[in-house]
């Protein structure tokens, strides 16, 4: 389908007052290595989360303006998103409230695909994913195209079926264009930690051996980090001022 679908050590210093380079004093041994503990590991960060009553649907009414940022933070780093109202209102508007209200904070990049794109954009609360897999919203005329780094929300291929989920093209596609897969934004920084996002699991169920797209709406972030406990996660995905 096509996208819907350090430890630091102390270092002591010996002064070497009126010494040759050749003739001056070995420096006593370092301390063996087995003796210095070893650094704690570092622990998976944290993400940000929010109460089902948060992320109603009915709270998702705000016109986004004409151009906006926002931030992404993930377990591969950070990337920053500009946002185009002009390429497409409905989608700009819809990606505006979604990041706003918090929805995309504690996702999984559930569908990453090398050379083609990665998507993400379903909540991890089942409750929360139900609710807003009506929430369409209207098709938006095609004006730029789906090429690397650039935005576009996932349809189902009927008419005005676009609800949460995003996809960036990690390529050039313009094939899409002709598809009505509208973008909306693009990438201007961090597209390094985009092409990073893992790929291992390949396309989804039924087609490939990743995760289900229904499974992950019935049974959320429960089910992904079972069963492809690999995929990045979006930590915090913030509006920020430009």
């Amino acid at each position: 389908m096509v996208p819907p679908t350090i430890a630091l050590a102390a270092l002591s210093a010996v002064a070497l007052v009126g010494c040759s380079p050749g003739s001056a004093p070995p420096l006593p041994p370092a301390a063996p290595t087995s003796d210095r503990p070893p650094p704690p590991p570092e622990s998976p960060p944290a993400a940000a989360r929010h109460a089902p009553s948060d992320l109603e649907p009915s709270l998702a009414t705000a016109q986004a303006p004409e151009t906006f940022l926002a931030d992404f933070t993930t377990t591969q780093g950070d990337f920053v998103v500009e946002v185009h109202r002009g390429w497409a209102p409905h989608a700009a508007d819809r990606f505006y409230n979604l990041v706003k209200l918090g929805f995309y904070d504690d996702t999984r990049f559930f569908r990453a695909i090398p050379d083609f794109m990665v998507q993400f954009g379903i909540a991890g609360d089942p409750g929360v994913a139900s609710k807003w897999q009506t929430q369409t919203i209207p098709d938006d005329p095609v004006t730029q195209s789906n090429l690397r780094g650039f935005v576009s929300f996932a349809q189902t291929g009927r008419p005005n079926s676009r609800t949460t989920q995003v996809f960036i093209c990690f390529l050039n596609h313009p094939q899409l264009d002709e598809s009505g897969f509208a973008p909306f934004a693009k990438v201007v920084r961090g597209m390094d930690v985009v092409d990073g996002l893992y790929k291992g699991y390949g396309e989804g169920a039924p087609s490939g051996g990743g995760p289900s797209q229904e499974r992950i709406v019935s049974e959320g972030n429960a089910y992904l980090d079972r069963d492809f406990p690999k995929l990045d996660r979006i930590l915090r995905a913030r509006v920020v001022d430009r």
